[in-house]
């Protein structure tokens, strides 16, 4: 036997027989994909025992092979959670790792189960189960988010802070009313994710390479099985689609965003320039030479980690854009991406939460900061224009009331009401009431307004809807 013959008995792919000599080492290691859709495996065996089932339904195999089958793959599923399984790069990927150790424990009858299958059809559905499990994970998480940040709302309702609008004073809300603008965004993100899952769950196995399969397969019985709402009607696309994955990153993308903009304000607030909160020590770090340094180290790699979200985002989009029908080695590039992605969002919305539970509020500097910037000034142009002035010319009156305010270097409350009547005749005693931050906020009671009771009620709605 000379030296080919030997590289060619050594070949262990299943297609072998068609190629004339050995895979290139470098080309195997450059190809394969076990090292990271490993993960898959658990979902792999799932996929695998339903097609086993459905294949002895159908009489395409015998209740003595799908015995054997199930047996095996049990075996397989227990030696991969007990961490034994040996996984090789000759195999390439974890579907023929799983396929190669099942030939091994119950001999032909594991050649059987990839009848009427093919890995193209196979790893569509193993996709899906994953991503199915991380979605349900996903939108459990932002509800634990949601939760604390209503308790910590609960608790700040009465306590106001100034409401900002390019970063500059703009008028005074309640603490409660900014942190439930979060609890809306959250909100978003579920019920994104929640339609996501819809399109997510559609079983493409069964698609077999591209074109179907010539075996009297049940497709539906499958999906019933693996608990699909429906299978995907044109085999083309069942094996070819990713659609669903960069749906799931664009939502974690926006996800994220949101996350990002909550971080940057924690980091603000908890600056000495602000101090509205402190965050826990156990979620900060200290420097290596300033020894009075505590660094919000988390919100700002939730800043940062949204880049690399938003990264894998466009990873994605780039490596669909061009693909002809159907599958496509470049398919494989797919997973890491969304793996990482996945793990980000889930660590982060875990870390968040706790975060979120253990910080610290300090309203009495929220308050100062409310009553620094005429936070009212609009509340005593609305005050004009309820007298009947245009509120044009309003908006005119109290921007000079404002302007003497700052060379005053008093706040609007301050004022006599003789020096605010020098301003309009229209302004009597009770302009008080609407320079008051407290009054301010009180006015202001329709659905989605600041107002104390108003807040109260959209809290409440916000419970409700978590509890179903």
């Amino acid at each position: 036997m000379n030296k080919k013959q030997k590289n060619m008995k050594k070949i262990t792919k299943k297609w072998s027989p068609r190629f004339s000599e050995p895979a290139n080492n470098k080309v195997q290691r450059y190809t394969a994909s076990v090292n990271f859709d490993k993960r898959l495996a658990i979902f792999d065996i799932e996929g695998s025992l339903a097609h086993a089932e459905m294949l002895k339904k159908q009489k395409i195999i015998s209740a003595a092979d799908l015995r054997l089958i199930k047996k095996g793959l049990n075996q397989v599923r227990k030696e991969i959670i007990a961490q034994k399984f040996k996984w090789s790069i000759e195999q390439e990927d974890v579907h023929l790792n799983i396929e190669n150790r099942l030939t091994q424990i119950i001999g032909i009858s594991g050649k059987k189960l990839h009848t009427g299958r093919s890995r193209n059809d196979q790893v569509a559905t193993d996709m899906r189960l994953y991503l199915r499990d991380v979605v349900d994970n996903t939108i459990d998480q932002i509800k634990s988010l949601q939760k604390v940040t209503l308790s910590l709302a609960d608790n700040h309702i009465m306590t106001i802070m100034p409401g900002l609008t390019h970063l500059q004073v703009a008028q005074p809300i309640s603490f409660a009313h900014h942190l439930h603008a979060y609890c809306e965004m959250l909100e978003r993100d579920k019920l994104r994710f929640q339609e996501a899952r819809k399109r997510i769950n559609v079983l493409p196995l069964g698609a077999a390479a591209l074109a179907g399969t010539s075996y009297p397969i049940d497709r539906k019985f499958v999906a019933k099985l693996l608990k699909f709402e429906s299978v995907m009607d044109n085999s083309l696309d069942a094996v070819s689609d990713r659609d669903f994955l960069i749906e799931f990153n664009a939502n974690a993308s926006l996800l994220m965003t949101h996350l990002s903009r909550w971080s940057e304000e924690l980091i603000m607030w908890s600056s000495p320039f602000f101090e509205y909160v402190e965050i826990s020590d156990s979620f900060c770090t200290g420097s290596s030479i300033m020894p009075q340094k505590k660094n919000p180290d988390v919100p700002e790699l939730v800043r940062g980690k949204t880049g690399r979200v938003n990264g894998h985002l466009v990873n994605l989009l780039t490596l669909m854009k061009a693909q002809p029908l159907a599958y496509n080695k470049d398919n494989q590039e797919d997973k890491e991406p969304t793996f990482d992605v996945a793990d980000t969002i889930s660590d982060t919305l875990d870390i968040f939460r706790e975060m979120v539970s253990k910080l610290t509020v300090f309203p009495e500097n929220m308050e100062a900061a409310a009553i620094k910037g005429y936070s009212t000034a609009t509340d005593l142009a609305d005050y004009l224009v309820k007298k009947g002035m245009p509120f044009r010319e309003a908006h005119g009156v109290v921007a000079k009331v404002v302007k003497f305010a700052i060379n005053q270097k008093c706040d609007l409350s301050d004022f006599k009401l003789k020096d605010l009547q020098k301003f309009s005749k229209l302004i009597l005693k009770d302009v008080f009431d609407s320079l008051d931050l407290k009054g301010s906020i009180e006015s202001r009671k329709h659905i989605g307004a600041t107002g104390f009771n108003s807040i109260k009620k959209a809290l409440k709605k916000s419970r409700i809807k978590l509890s179903k």
